[in-house]
């Protein structure tokens, strides 16, 4: 591999610039070879990076297909042709500046605080891994860990180069550091990611594809008990073993009073319902956002030092949800004592099998006590997976790296909405659309890193906007590409159609997907092996009409 380099940096109070690896301030060892690259950091005196990048040159044309992956769970992450771009979602397109982007907004949830968005055609930017593909041929470049700061890969079709950057914001270095292991790799595309986290050394997942229930996406935050009782044993009457019966947000007090159960709504308390779901033979499972507190909540009011602050040491919002949240500090001591009772609550005393932790991002909002947003995320879902011991983790809104071998299901897409029509503002809301084209392009990491959660797919006909057509082909995508197949459905409302739907949907073995890609503009075509048969799938992603 043949690289330039490109440096930005302070050293005694001088912002510096330098193409070179080895100057009086510090040295870059790269040690390289066909599939790995190692850069280790030697430093002569305090610095900190403003700009720590190495770009390669790489010819495009125009049958490849590049392949970013976005920020976190729900950012959008797909192909492009090499000559396209990523304006669909570009906040200046929208009459956003950045300087304006507020994190009480859904730009919160993504990285346009600290990463600029592409202004030209032909330049795609995502985190930790990407590719570019031929046919079923990839290179694939990947980060092996994210522990010193995220990895930012940027393909430039138009300067013919792949640029991959450190996001270092926060972070003095004053030791020799190893900067940067990254993986490059060429072969067939299952090769290519089975070889990819060999390297990595990320453990099998432990869990076996499931289905289930939650109740977010029909009753929302207006749960109650009786609602949960009234589906619990609709869902338990059918003839078909369901997995886990998932309560969504709604039962607590307020967000971040996880242990302070809403009375009027669940009156017996959050043991009696996981009890009730253990009589019916399934696994409980619970929501929690376990940094995320409101300024409604009990923890924010009485423990304002708990929460994550900016170097001026004002507390910062982490996003716009519940009127906006902030986000707890998991350096504090006491912070990380109050998360053990929490968990030791919800899954030992409460008897919960598993956990859908939520808005994990926020922790690493900004950078803080000296650590990188990468650095941070990472801590954070080691201390998760500590916390939770051999209980099920349902990760989501989450930087996808970190969660590697940290969780056993993670979502992979945005939340689906009640309509096909995209009406998404940004990357990271809600849309059907681009949780589709996550769960299709995301599928590689099904079974390596974790198994996927392409969110619920949905049958009924009451409080839904898309006709049953566009119902099945998200259901069709799901059992196709996922391995958590959940609804939200009062399933005794179902016409024997419905029934049959999702009896089919849950219980089909997971598919071989032999290639799956835009075939033209917005059309989707999904090629796979289901019981030793050879099938396909083809859907308009702008209609939900399927071809």
């Amino acid at each position: 591999m043949n690289y330039s380099f490109n440096f930005i940096y302070k050293a005694d109070g001088e912002v510096k610039k330098t193409n070179s690896t080895d100057n009086d301030d510090f040295s870059v060892v790269a040690e390289i070879s066909d599939k790995l690259t190692t850069l280790t950091l030697q430093p002569k005196r305090e610095v900190e990076f403003v700009k720590f990048e190495m770009t390669m040159p790489f010819k495009f044309n125009s049958a490849q297909r590049i392949f970013t992956n976005g920020y976190q769970s729900w950012t959008v992450s797909k192909e492009y042709s090499p000559n396209g771009s990523m304006d669909e979602f570009n906040p200046r397109l929208m009459g956003i500046e950045k300087r304006k982007v507020n994190p009480l907004g859904i730009w919160g949830a993504g990285d346009l605080t600290f990463h600029n968005y592409p202004e030209k055609s032909g330049v795609f930017y995502g985190y930790s891994y990407g590719y570019v593909r031929n046919g079923n041929e990839l290179f694939l470049l990947g980060s092996l860990s994210e522990k010193v700061g995220y990895t930012i890969i940027t393909f430039n079709s138009s300067a013919e180069s792949i640029t991959i950057e450190k996001e270092l914001e926060g972070v003095l270095f004053n030791d020799d550091t190893i900067m940067l292991s990254l993986a490059t790799l060429s072969g067939e595309y299952n090769a290519v990611f089975d070889e990819y986290f060999e390297m990595m050394n990320i453990p099998k997942p432990r869990v076996q594809r499931q289905c289930g229930y939650t109740t977010w996406y029909n009753y929302y935050t207006n749960v109650t008990e009786d609602i949960v009782s009234r589906d619990l044993e609709a869902i338990s009457k059918l003839d078909t073993k369901i997995d886990i019966f998932q309560i969504d947000d709604g039962y607590e007090r307020t967000v971040g009073d996880w242990l302070e159960t809403d009375e009027k709504k669940f009156p017996n308390g959050m043991k009696t319902v996981a009890d009730n779901i253990h009589k019916q033979g399934m696994l409980a499972g619970l929501w929690l956002a376990p940094f995320a507190v409101t300024p409604k909540s009990h923890i924010y009011k009485q423990h304002k030092d708990w929460l994550v602050r900016d170097e001026k040491g004002k507390s910062h919002y982490a996003a716009h949800n519940w009127g906006g949240f902030y986000a707890l500090d998991i350096y504090n001591s006491e912070v990380r004592a109050y998360l053990k009772k929490v968990f030791d609550t919800v899954l030992n005393e409460w008897g919960y099998d598993m956990v859908k932790l939520d808005f994990l991002f926020a922790c690493s909002i900004i950078p803080i006590h000296g650590k990188s947003r990468g650095e941070i995320m990472c801590e954070a879902m080691e201390l998760l997976r500590e916390l939770c011991g051999d209980k099920i983790i349902l990760g989501c809104g989450v930087p996808l790296v970190p969660a590697f071998g940290k969780v056993d299901f993670c979502r992979i897409g945005a939340d689906v909405g009640l309509c096909w029509e995209n009406k998404a503002f940004s990357r990271e809301d809600v849309s059907t659309q681009n949780t589709l084209t996550n769960t299709i392009f995301r599928r590689h990491l099904d079974g390596r890193a974790f198994l996927n959660d392409p969110d619920v797919f949905l049958l009924r006909d009451n409080n839904i906007k898309m006709p049953m057509s566009k119902r099945k082909i998200v259901a069709d995508v799901n059992s196709l590409c996922g391995n958590l197949l959940f609804v939200s459905d009062d399933v005794s409302t179902y016409t024997d159609e419905q029934m049959k739907i999702f009896i089919d949907t849950i219980t089909k073995p997971k598919a071989d997907i032999i290639n799956a890609e835009f075939v033209k503009d917005k059309i989707i075509k999904i090629d796979y092996s289901l019981n030793g048969k050879a099938d396909s799938l083809t859907f308009d992603l702008a209609t939900g009409v399927k071809i």
